[in-house]
């Protein structure tokens, strides 16, 4: 198991990493929220339209995670004006987590903070994803607050808001 994290640079890998955002976040949500809001969220926020527009207009970088060279997870964040960065997507595949690879996948995201000088790192998490909860408090992660945000079509993102101080 040879596993790289690198900065996404090319729209192949943007539209590889799109593919795959499709498929996790079909094995990740389904039984936490409606198939039809994981695709209307997979459209809205994870399709390859939307993570180019992430890129040009919202200050985002993505990171495509391999395993022995085959893509197997990302990273999308975000440095915010202040002190914070903000972790907007860590996914892995269904297969390859409980493996170390999303331990190595948040310490690349804890350097990317601290090489733009923030001091905190902090996400957005669905309240019911137990997994991903359990996971970011083992990692350090506190919730600091709660929010319920209207996303349109109908639906809302009902999350945890958890950070982590460098």
């Amino acid at each position: 198991m040879a596993i790289t994290i690198k900065k996404i640079g090319s729209d192949t890998e943007l539209k590889e990493t799109a593919q795959l955002a499709d498929i996790i976040w079909h094995e990740c949500f389904t039984g936490i929220i409606s198939e039809g809001q994981i695709d209307y969220m997979v459209d809205k926020f994870q399709s390859y339209k939307a993570m180019t527009k992430q890129l040009i207009d919202q200050d985002y970088s993505y990171f495509a995670v391999r395993d022995d060279g085959e893509l197997c997870g990302y990273i999308g964040v975000r440095p915010e004006k202040d002190s914070r960065f903000f972790l907007s997507k860590l996914y892995l595949r269904k297969d390859k987590r409980g493996s170390g690879i999303a331990s190595q996948m948040l310490e690349k995201v804890f350097e990317e903070a601290r090489d733009n000088g923030k001091s905190e790192v902090y996400l957005t998490v669905n309240k019911h994803n137990d997994h991903a909860i359990d996971v970011y408090k083992k990692k350090g992660f506190t919730v600091t607050d709660e929010v319920v945000t209207d996303i349109g079509g109908g639906y809302v993102m009902d999350d945890y808001i958890m950070t982590y101080e460098l």
